[in-house]
């Protein structure tokens, strides 16, 4: 069904599908007082035709999981999604996806449900996820009425928060702000870079630094899931 047609016939009063209902629940039933490394964690991050929240859409999402900070390099997710409005010439210049590129790609919403099966109710991990959860959120509103209900941590947030709060950290990084792109603080940490803009390699760059990261919240008293939510919550 297309975008127009779900605008016209607003969102169908059926029950929700297993996949998502069983995660309706999900953040009573989670246990925050776990340590992180035994957390289990998706890094994620969307391609979209543009940033514009009401008008654009996602092309592309790729996952990887984590258990604590080791990724699980067998345990990963990618899939092409059918735009649902125009491809803009500036977006096809980022993320080098074209219509043609596209013209076998999956329904958004087969795509977005299967992201949820893989997320399961692990914790996302992304940078600047509020941008990534808002696309896969509107997804599931316009659709079903619902939200993801998974916990998530912002690398870029808690990257600031770090470097304001452990000087050691900043040391061990020679003390040099930067942008707060992922690219440049994939330069500045040392993360090897795949290809620019590419969700799932940019997934995985969000895991890497992550991993830069975590070794340095004990000394600051950030030990389990609760914890760190308080600080790098998007």
């Amino acid at each position: 069904m297309n975008l127009l047609l779900r605008k016209i016939l607003g969102r169908p009063n059926v029950e929700l599908p297993a996949w998502l209902k069983s995660q309706q629940g999900l953040r009573k039933s989670f246990d925050r007082e776990r340590s992180i490394d035994q957390v289990d964690f998706v890094a994620f991050d969307t391609e979209l035709t543009g940033l514009d929240f009401k008008q654009d859409s996602i092309i592309s999402i790729g996952a990887v999981k984590l258990k604590g900070t080791a990724i699980l390099p067998a345990e990963t997710f990618y899939r092409l999604v059918k735009p649902e409005c125009e491809l803009k010439s500036k977006s096809v210049v980022v993320h080098e996806l074209t219509h043609s590129d596209l013209e076998c790609a999956e329904d958004i919403l087969d795509v977005v449900g299967d992201f949820v099966k893989f997320v399961d109710n692990a914790v996302l991990i992304g940078h600047f996820v509020h941008i990534d959860l808002n696309f896969v959120n509107k997804v599931l509103r316009q659709n079903f009425g619902v939200s993801l209900k998974n916990f998530a941590v912002d690398t870029a947030t808690l990257h600031d928060w770090l470097y304001d709060s452990d000087s050691r950290f900043a040391q061990h990084y020679k003390g040099m702000t930067i942008q707060s792109d992922l690219f440049s603080m994939a330069r500045k940490y040392g993360v090897e870079g795949g290809k620019s803009h590419n969700a799932f390699s940019d997934a995985y760059i969000t895991a890497q630094l992550f991993q830069r990261f975590v070794p340095f919240l004990p000394g600051c008293g950030v030990k389990t899931l609760k914890e760190l939510l308080k600080v790098a919550r998007p």
